[in-house]
């Protein structure tokens, strides 16, 4: 896998994510995408990875995040997911998980909002979706993780709602990723 191969793999991993978001009934929110996130098992290839995304846009974050680099590279020119731009792509170095799949795994949508926890959150999404009620209490086929990462100086909670299903992810959270890391370089 590379730059080149990721390119193309976009169009098929896009559909699918624009299916599950309107699946999930968030399509109506008009949500920002604010990244795409990729997953690699192993050292070498998220370096060249690194290398090949740095020709096509800057790094703008290597923060360590749960113990393992995270990338944030932000592009030159924007992915397509439908008629919104993604200006980010996330690359994690491998953690001991090893992936099924290597490439494109997970997109992030934001839900602007004051929520400082996972709850809160969660009833937020459920007021403006309430078809989600079900999906995070359990009761259906989508597996939902709820989790509050945060990086080594992040200032800003940024909960976040995970959607899995069909071997790929939506997830949501109130800050943009870019609004996070400028939290992070703030004195």
């Amino acid at each position: 896998m590379n730059y080149q191969t990721l390119q193309h793999t976009w169009a098929d991993f896009s559909l699918q994510i624009q299916a599950f978001i309107k699946q999930l009934g968030l399509d109506n929110l008009a949500l920002d995408c604010d990244h795409s996130a990729l997953r690699v098992n192993n050292n070498q290839l998220a370096q060249l990875l690194a290398e090949e995304f740095s020709q096509h846009g800057q790094v703008i974050s290597n923060n360590m995040i749960n113990g393992r680099p995270i990338l944030i590279i932000k592009l030159t020119d924007p992915l397509m997911l439908g008629d919104t731009q993604i200006e980010c792509v996330e690359l994690p170095f491998p953690s001991d998980k090893t992936y099924p799949i290597e490439g494109w795994e997970h997109v992030e949508l934001v839900l602007p909002s004051t929520a400082q926890t996972c709850d809160e959150l969660a009833n937020e999404l459920i007021a403006k979706v309430p078809q989600l009620a079900q999906v995070i209490a359990g009761k259906t086929d989508i597996k939902v993780k709820q989790s509050s990462p945060k990086g080594n100086n992040e200032r800003l909670a940024n909960p976040t709602i995970a959607f899995k299903a069909y071997g790929i992810c939506v997830k949501v959270h109130p800050h943009n990723i870019q609004k996070i890391i400028k939290s992070e370089q703030a004195t």
